[in-house]
């Protein structure tokens, strides 16, 4: 080969060039495949938001992301979650109000193509900044579409090499934001799903009716997985001879199967137990051989129990089949578990031996029934989540039953991937009652 056959420099310059453009885009190619999972791998909406915003200023290197969430006529944002600010400069934003989408936020509302700016100072729509805000030089800009409406804004600024948003960076985030509308729908989608679901499952669910004298409270909250039906349920009711029933149950499954089982035990089951005069085990029997007549009898744990005054002080009477303790909680503040053999879940082998158990309770006592949702938790032993319910229960013993039971629900050990029911009772003054 002659030396004129050699590339000229600019060729090779050009070549290098093109390769480098080549290993950008291969590179990109796989980050934004990474950006995928990552984006759809969550359902919560606003993780999903903030995933977005998160993940274009690593595929761009911009420093400053955001994304402008519009009304519902489209004219203005209704929500900005931004990202990228210090703790210095967020507080020198504190009391300045969100953007509502002016400026060259309103330009892009208006006119949703990419936008590209080098300078927001010299821009003729640039409205500047409120006091106090970073300084921002250049922007890139592109709407996020959802099933043909225009959902929100991506906005990035700053790239950290200090350069201006090329033409690679917007096709970049022009691709993750068909990406991000996919994400975004999902997300929105399971919303509404889960939203259905536990509409759903609250109407199964009774209204605690008046129990007057006793004070008490419930809470019923839903799985976290999409369209989460369970099978978890509360009741109570008073009896006569002024008695008070109250039972918790958690069918096996989380489906509209698992919803449907549910309903129709508890409503045998509150027919049952209002013959005060037989045992809270004999009710649990009777049910247990009911089911067994079905075509396919569900699993399902429960505990039936009920405050009877008795020589003038109120007495606990319980049968369980297969479900966790009663707990305790002492007018003083202390707790414990009325621990006892589980007995064998409904549904299992009808006609085997269940046990009634007895408890003297004082006035001012609060029982309190959960389901396992409340306490179990992947990983962990349910002695340890049995203990940090009891340690929960203890810091709010001077709480209403119904504040109670929220306390529990919210601060418990249960990391909700199981939906969980609670139900409290607390005893009153035995004017009256008890008392012959």
């Amino acid at each position: 080969m002659s030396m004129l056959d050699l590339p000229r420099s600019s060729d090779l310059d050009r070549i290098g060039e093109q390769m480098h453009a080549l290993a950008r885009a291969q590179n990109t190619l796989q980050e934004l495949l990474k950006a995928v999972v990552d984006i759809t791998g969550d359902l919560e909406l606003a993780t999903v938001l903030r995933r977005i915003v998160r993940t274009a200023m690593d595929l761009v290197g911009a420093r400053y992301g955001a994304l402008g969430v519009l009304d519902e006529e489209g004219r203005y944002l209704a929500e900005f979650v931004p990202l990228g600010l210090t703790a210095a400069e967020l507080g020198d934003l504190g009391g300045v109000e969100l953007p509502r989408g002016r400026g060259l936020l309103g330009h892009l509302i208006r006119h949703p193509e990419p936008l590209r700016v080098d300078d927001i100072a010299r821009h003729p729509e640039s409205a500047g900044f409120p006091p106090g805000h970073p300084p921002m030089h250049t922007l890139l800009g592109i709407a996020i579409t959802v099933r043909g409406r225009i959902y929100g804004n991506l906005y990035l600024s700053e790239r950290r090499d200090g350069r201006p948003f090329d033409r690679h960076d917007e096709g970049v985030i022009r691709a993750l934001a068909g990406t991000a509308a996919i994400a975004i729908d999902n997300a929105r989608l399971y919303q509404r799903v889960r939203k259905s679901a536990e509409q759903f499952q609250r109407a199964l669910l009774p209204r605690l009716p008046d129990l007057t004298p006793f004070a008490a409270g419930a809470v019923y909250r839903p799985a976290s997985f999409p369209a989460a039906l369970g099978g978890d349920w509360y009741d109570a009711m008073l009896l006569p001879g002024g008695a008070c029933a109250a039972v918790i149950g958690d069918v096996v499954g989380h489906d509209l199967q698992a919803a449907a089982d549910m309903a129709q035990i508890r409503n045998m089951l509150r027919a049952l137990y209002y013959d005060w005069g037989t045992p809270p085990s004999s009710s649990l029997a009777r049910l247990d051989r009911l089911m067994h007549a079905w075509d396919e009898a569900p699993i399902a744990t429960a505990l039936l129990a009920r405050l009877e005054p008795a020589e003038g002080a109120w007495h606990l009477r319980w049968s369980s089949a297969g479900h966790p303790p009663p707990l305790l909680v002492l007018p003083d503040g202390r707790v414990r578990f009325l621990d006892t053999e589980p007995g064998t879940p409904l549904g299992v082998a009808a006609g085997l031996p269940r046990p009634d158990q007895r408890e003297a309770v004082p006035v001012d006592s609060t029982v309190v029934l959960y389901t396992d949702g409340l306490v179990e938790v992947p990983g962990q032993s349910l002695d340890q989540g049995l203990a940090e319910l009891a340690a929960t229960a203890a810091r709010y013993a001077g709480r209403s039953p119904q504040e109670l039971c929220r306390a529990l629900a919210e601060n418990g050990p249960s990391d909700g991937r199981d939906d969980m029911a609670v139900i409290a009772l607390r005893t009153p003054p035995l004017t009256g009652y008890g008392r012959t």
